[in-house]
């Protein structure tokens, strides 16, 4: 299935019934006096979080969601029968915006949260409401009022605990393989991964996480460059970004440094929040650098950076390093979890050994 994280609707709420003016007439009671019963609501349009779906598609094809209207009011007092509500399924993640206002109308973040986009009208009165010692007759009746209109955008944001990031071919996509049962695309050319991927990773039997990969991205971004910045919404409501760097003998044919520098600038103008969310950095394809080597290829990547946060050296393809990684992903989470936020030890950096 396309994976489509952006689309807008109309959604429209259903009017409620009229009001009935109307007027007791039996068999020996003459002038019986007013009998009208009140019109129905109009259906309102529900949103619903399900979690067993994972993209927009369906809201490229079915952009109307139209609830039904109340039904008219009756003789006899008999109410109209109120409109049915329509409920829209989207995924886990998915933020509502009015087009006209920009206001988020609603932010559906777990699996069976239920908000209102669009109320339904009141049903109109009957003329029954109108009598009185002086208006024994009435002939008044009110109309239902319309229902609620509004132009929505939808943006789904899918929900993990990491986000990676990277260039293209920084092996996000195998690191993913490594550490989890998602089985992204991996080849050996730029962007292969086309749309987000999310893996579990489990640590034990009762520790996991999820990670998302998103396409790799490049200089130039915020112009438009690769894939742009159009999935870096996936990785607003994580905790933690991994920044995955390439350090094969690649380098002598590239600049990993700038490249680094210039992924965190291309995040800096999507988004400050984003830029400032703790990241950690990882060297990948360490099994293609010399084993005599790696610790002075790690020192010097990380001293031309500047870097003085978490390092982590690790091979996604044989497996190296991922597993402790992983290990001080869970213990980093669960550490935020308790402490609402980034504690002292959860700061400290890690290097391999070699680096001071």
């Amino acid at each position: 299935m396309k994976f489509i994280d952006e689309a807008k609707i109309s959604v429209l709420a259903g009017k409620g019934g009229d009001g009935s003016a109307s007027f007791r007439r039996e068999k020996y009671i003459p002038k019986g006096g007013p009998d009208g019963g009140d019109g129905g609501r109009g259906g309102s349009v529900f949103a619903v979080a399900d979690r067993n779906l994972n993209t927009l598609v369906e809201f490229r094809y079915a952009r109307i969601f139209k609830a039904q209207k109340g039904e008219n009011g009756r003789g006899a007092q008999c109410y109209g029968k109120a409109g049915e509500d329509l409920v829209i399924r989207v995924p886990v993640g998915t933020v509502f915006t009015d087009i006209d206002s920009e206001e988020v109308v609603a932010d559906l973040a777990a699996d069976g949260q239920r908000v209102c986009l669009a109320h339904g009208g009141k049903g109109g009165l009957g003329n029954v409401h109108f009598k009185s010692s002086t208006n024994r007759a009435p002939r008044q009746h009110t109309l239902g009022e319309p229902g609620e209109e509004r132009e929505l955008a939808l943006e789904l944001k899918v929900l993990a605990d990491v986000g990676l990031l990277g260039m293209p071919n920084a092996g996000k996509s195998t690191f993913i393989r490594a550490v989890s049962a998602a089985r992204p695309k991996v080849a050996d050319y730029p962007f292969t991964t086309l749309a987000p991927n999310l893996g579990v990773v489990r640590v034990d039997n009762e520790r996991s996480f999820v990670i998302a990969d998103i396409p790799g991205l490049i200089e130039g971004a915020a112009e438009g460059a690769g894939l742009g910045h159009q999935f870096l919404r996936h990785l607003q409501r994580t905790r933690l970004l991994l920044h995955l760097v390439d350090v094969s003998p690649r380098w002598e044919s590239g600049d990993p440094v700038h490249e680094a520098r210039a992924i965190v600038e291309e995040l800096r103008k999507y988004d400050q929040e984003l830029y400032e969310k703790p990241r950690w950095l990882v060297l990948n394809k360490i099994d293609m650098v010399d084993a005599a080597e790696r610790d002075a290829v790690v020192a010097k990547f990380v001293a031309d950076y500047g870097w003085d946060g978490r390092v982590y050296a690790i091979s996604a393809l044989d497996g190296s390093g991922c597993r402790e990684l992983s290990f001080a992903i869970m213990d980093y989470l669960g550490t935020v979890a308790r402490t609402g936020g980034v504690t002292e030890a959860a700061a400290e950096t890690w290097l391999p050994d070699g680096v001071d």
